[in-house]
């Protein structure tokens, strides 16, 4: 009599499921997600409960409107800061822009000079970015030489004056204070727009994993194959051309544009990405951090004119926090590399 044994049953092991970069993302949440966004909305109940007007649809929309211009620079400035450089010209190339959008629509329209501000604006990221990698100077330094360049030139293009459309095209030039998509102006919508496309380029496609590959170790993804003086001049270009775009926003409200425009609201900009929760040192961040910082930011400005506090203290406070956030980063940096 034979017997026939039944052989093991083996469990076979379970596929592993193969994850793209992107789903490897979409769990990358931490503390200092939700502490940013959680710091938010304190202040925001905050003034909710301490005063009458804050929670109403006219001041959430001016609260957009407010933010539009630091929004755009704020947007360029992450890409810059996670690919490992700084953009201290973004304000002038808005300035020069802007003054050739406008000098544009004088001769051929205002269509016409929205898009010869965006193409200036492009230029200028371009010759920008070409100067810091072909140079080799630091970001920094190189940026804010170029900045002083680039005002010179607004400077040498006006005479030093102030430049607007003409009568007949005032109205028309004005579009982007005009009230659109939920009451908002469409100022404030082209930024939100900039902001989700961005954010999508930098978190779901190969340009944006070459982003924060390049900011991450500079040299390790030059030897991985990636072209790194590429990428940084790509950013500064997308930086000129979103400087123009907020440029003729602050000229259409303004209807004119002027050398001196926007003068400082770039440091405003990097200190809203970097309370935002974008590392300073480069290689991580995300788009909706500088929406986030922008947004307190704006707040704490609207809060302070709500409340009638005296708006000196706005600047402790704003400085308190950027020291917060660039400590935290630091903290957080040593942390990871214990």
């Amino acid at each position: 009599m034979t017997t026939t044994s039944t052989p093991p049953i083996i469990d076979a092991p379970e596929p592993q499921e193969q994850r793209s970069p992107l789903a490897s993302r979409k769990f990358r949440l931490n503390l200092r997600d939700f502490g940013i966004v959680f710091g938010l909305l304190a202040i925001m109940l905050f003034l909710a409960l301490n005063t009458t007007t804050f929670l109403t649809e006219q001041n959430f929309i001016n609260l957009f409107d407010q933010a539009a211009i630091v929004g755009l620079l704020a947007t360029a400035a992450t890409l810059c800061i996670i690919s490992g450089v700084f953009d201290l010209s973004s304000t002038a190339t808005l300035a020069a822009s802007a003054i050739i959008g406008v000098m544009v629509t004088q001769q051929f329209g205002v269509a016409a000079g929205f898009i010869g501000a965006i193409l200036a604006g492009a230029v200028f990221g371009f010759f920008t970015g070409f100067v810091v990698v072909k140079t080799g100077v630091n970001s920094f330094i190189g940026t804010l030489a170029i900045s002083i360049i680039y005002r010179g030139i607004a400077i040498v293009m006006t005479g030093g004056n102030i430049v607007a459309p003409t009568t007949d095209q005032s109205l028309a030039f004005s579009v982007w204070t005009w009230p659109s998509i939920f009451g908002l102006s469409a100022g404030s919508v082209l930024m939100l727009v900039t902001l989700i496309v961005l954010g999508i380029v930098l978190w779901g496609t190969t340009f944006g994993r070459r982003i924060y590959a390049v900011g991450g170790n500079a040299e390790a993804a030059r030897l991985s194959g990636i072209r790194t003086g590429s990428i940084h001049i790509a950013v500064f270009t997308i930086s000129g051309v979103c400087s123009a775009m907020a440029g003729m926003i602050l000229a259409s409200r303004a209807g004119s544009a002027q050398p001196s425009m926007a003068t400082g609201i770039e440091l405003t900009a990097i200190a809203a990405v970097v309370i935002g929760g974008t590392s300073i040192l480069g290689g991580q961040g995300a788009m909706w951090r500088a929406f986030v910082g922008v947004m307190i930011l704006t707040v704490i400005g609207n809060g302070f004119n709500l409340m009638h506090w005296d708006t000196t203290y706005q600047q402790v406070v704003t400085g308190s926090l950027i020291l917060l956030a660039v400590a935290a980063d630091g903290l957080f940096v040593r942390k990871r590399r214990t």
